[in-house]
């Protein structure tokens, strides 16, 4: 009881952290803590350090929700110390990332409603109440990955596969296409940020075509990026040097016969 909970509760700081400064929501400093509450820390750096490989390039490009590896990492580490090691953490960590990501499409689809509180609250000129909101979503955050935690834990990684199992095919599918379609919105609302310019949709076009019909990985297509970015910045910012303004010679004084 007492593991879970304090699994639990790391789970949930490091879900605060997710809103906030990001420093310790990685799997490598997540799963080392499970393994020192745990007592075999070199299991947890083990596990960390292969679900971090694993996870490296996962995270949220705007509005698209990414495997929650929060809970994934909390989850697998401590099921897989207690029943194996690093291949039954990666094997339980899979899962329970992907059934925590429905949840957190859910929770950010519910806090959106906190906006117009807010605007209501801000135009009384009362912003303390409007800094006090935030606990709402902050709270939330934590219970979202603190309860799975703890249940999985507490029950065992049946508890996993149950909760899986008891939910509606109607509820899956629709949280399955949900999570196919935000990718899209997300790399949409991003374009839209980021392509201000007319000339700059070459560069997509480029990119796609690099992408998929010579089928480059991105490191080589960012390598072949770089320069033509750099090219296109000095060319539209331009080496002419502005011309410094001519001082103005004093006017001679003219001499008066008085």
């Amino acid at each position: 009881m007492f593991t879970a909970l304090s699994v639990a509760l790391w789970a949930g700081i490091c879900a605060i952290d997710d809103l906030g400064p990001q420093m310790i929501r990685r799997p490598l400093l997540i799963s080392t803590v499970v393994g020192l509450i745990m007592g075999d820390l070199q299991t947890g750096l083990i596990i960390g350090a292969t679900l971090e490989v694993m996870w490296m390039g996962v995270g949220n490009v705007g509005a698209y929700s990414a495997p929650d590896i929060i809970s994934g990492s909390a989850i697998g580490t401590a099921l897989g110390i207690l029943s194996g090691g690093t291949a039954t953490a990666v094997a339980l960590a899979v899962p329970t990332s992907l059934l925590a990501q429905q949840l957190l499409i859910l929770y950010r689809s519910g806090i959106v409603y906190l906006n117009p509180i807010a605007f209501k609250i801000a135009e009384t000129g009362d912003f303390k109440k409007v800094f006090r909101i935030q606990y709402i979503p902050m709270f939330l955050a934590f219970l979202v990955r603190a309860v799975p935690t703890f249940l999985a834990i507490y029950f065992g990684a049946g508890a996993i596969d149950r909760a899986v199992a008891a939910l509606p095919d109607s509820v899956m599918d629709g949280l399955t296409n949900a999570g196919a379609i935000i990718p899209a919105v997300g790399i949409g609302l991003l374009m839209i940020m980021m392509i201000k310019k007319g000339e700059l949709w070459v560069f997509l076009i480029a990119g796609f075509a690099l992408a998929v019909y010579l089928d480059l990985a991105i490191l080589p297509i960012t390598l072949i990026a770089l320069p033509l970015a750099f090219l296109y910045d000095l060319s539209t910012k331009g080496n002419v040097m502005k011309e410094e303004p001519k001082e103005s010679k004093p006017a001679e004084e003219e001499d008066y016969d008085l």
